[in-house]
């Protein structure tokens, strides 16, 4: 019976320091030679320049990202039980954390990626589906075994597919068709609040989940004030500041579908401060309220992702600086600003930098009173500093 070798990667001197101490990805730069033809999705053994065995992964050769790392143990072989046993990890952890905390929400993150040893996957629940999101044909061959896990817990399940990076690392295309939940939208809580998602059509995976616990956070300094909430998407915000007895809430986005949906939500949590939602670009009306004098005493502003890669860092840091110095003129002396980036490439002080350039061309004086992040169903993993992505900033106006 013939054996066939295993594929390895050999790694060019000095590159291995990122992969000891953690890091999963491991790009073609770095790689000096494969022993063996690796395909896409091959299991592939990473050793470091002096032939010590650092870990093991799933290739692409012909993506820039060519090593995903799945284990750190030389016996664990990468096959379906292996990713299943992740996952179930994962959502047990969920259920340790989420669940007791917030009885009333039934809709969060049950796999982050890198975060939980699963490279390329996300998970949410939502009610009783689960949505998958693959941004890698790697794990297509353990999605049936993946899938399972979640069925096995309750879950109906549906699987979206980030078709540019299965493009970009060279291996077989998203399936055109794929069994999908019909039922959408479904109504899911959140602190209480219903909510419907559609998990399809929807950013993300359907809904922001990882602005769970800043929602409350922000609408603590509602109370009898004039409110913005910019870039409000299908209405998380407001929903919460109008129970939390804001007089007056007017929300923004561009999207005239996000804008029906977030009239819909809050039509689901009836007895709040009304919303008055329009369909309008955010930096253009903010300087249209700057020019008409018009002012707010609590402003929200949580853009989309507005930095996707290293190149696009300068120009995005200045669109946040811009709209961030727009809502610091239009806040009354004393008014709150809760501001956030979600682009993993800006880092917390460089976020920070923006704002205090923001602060001196309005020519106001701003105090930071809490910093705000992603919650524990999205944790950040040390070795690898891109799951931390989320940050938000509650800033006094004076």
């Amino acid at each position: 019976m013939l054996h066939r070798m295993p594929i390895t990667a050999i790694l060019k001197d000095g590159r291995d320091k990122p992969v000891r101490t953690g890091h999963p990805w491991i790009f073609s730069g770095a790689i000096a030679s494969w022993t063996g033809t690796p395909a896409t999705g091959s299991p592939v053994d990473v050793l470091a320049h002096d032939r010590t065995w650092l870990g093991r992964g799933l290739a692409s050769p012909q993506g820039n990202l060519a090593i995903r790392v799945y284990t750190r143990d030389e016996a664990q072989p990468l096959d379906a039980p292996f990713f299943a046993r992740q996952l179930d990890a994962a959502i047990a952890w969920r259920a340790q954390v989420v669940q007791p905390a917030e009885p009333d929400t039934d809709a969060f993150r049950l796999c982050f990626s890198e975060s939980d040893g699963l490279s390329g996957l996300v998970v949410d629940r939502y009610a009783d589906h689960a949505n998958l999101h693959l941004n890698t044909s790697l794990l297509l061959p353990h999605l049936p075994a993946l899938r399972e896990v979640l069925s096995a817990r309750g879950l109906k399940t549906s699987v979206q597919f980030d078709a540019d990076s299965f493009t970009k690392e060279g291996g077989a295309p998203p399936p055109a068709t794929l069994d999908r939940d019909p039922e959408t939208p479904i109504t899911i809580r959140e602190s209480g609040f219903a909510y419907q998602v559609d998990l399809h059509a929807g950013q993300k995976t359907g809904f922001y989940l990882d602005q769970r616990v800043n929602r409350r956070r922000v609408a603590a300094y509602a109370r009898d004030r004039r409110c913005l909430s910019a870039y409000c998407y299908t209405g998380g915000f407001e929903t919460h500041l109008a129970r939390a007895g804001a007089s007056r809430i007017t929300g923004l986005d561009r999207s005239e579908p996000a804008i029906e949906q977030a009239r819909a939500n809050l039509a689901l949590n009836p007895g709040g401060t009304p919303v008055d939602y329009q369909v309008a670009d955010v930096p253009d009306t903010l300087r249209k309220y700057r020019d008409n004098r018009t002012d707010f005493d609590l402003i929200v502003l949580d853009p989309p992702k507005f930095v996707h890669n290293q190149g696009q860092l300068e120009k995005g840091l200045r669109a946040y600086k811009d709209i961030n110095r727009l809502a610091m003129k239009l806040l009354t002396p004393g008014g709150i600003l809760a501001t956030f980036s979600c682009s993993g490439w800006v880092k917390t002080d460089e976020f920070l930098k923006a704002l205090g350039w923001a602060a001196t061309d309005a020519g106001r004086e701003v105090q930071i009173l809490e910093h705000l992040t992603q919650p524990p169903d999205h944790p950040v993993l040390l070795s690898f500093p891109e799951s931390d992505y989320l940050c938000g900033l509650i800033l006094r106006v004076v």
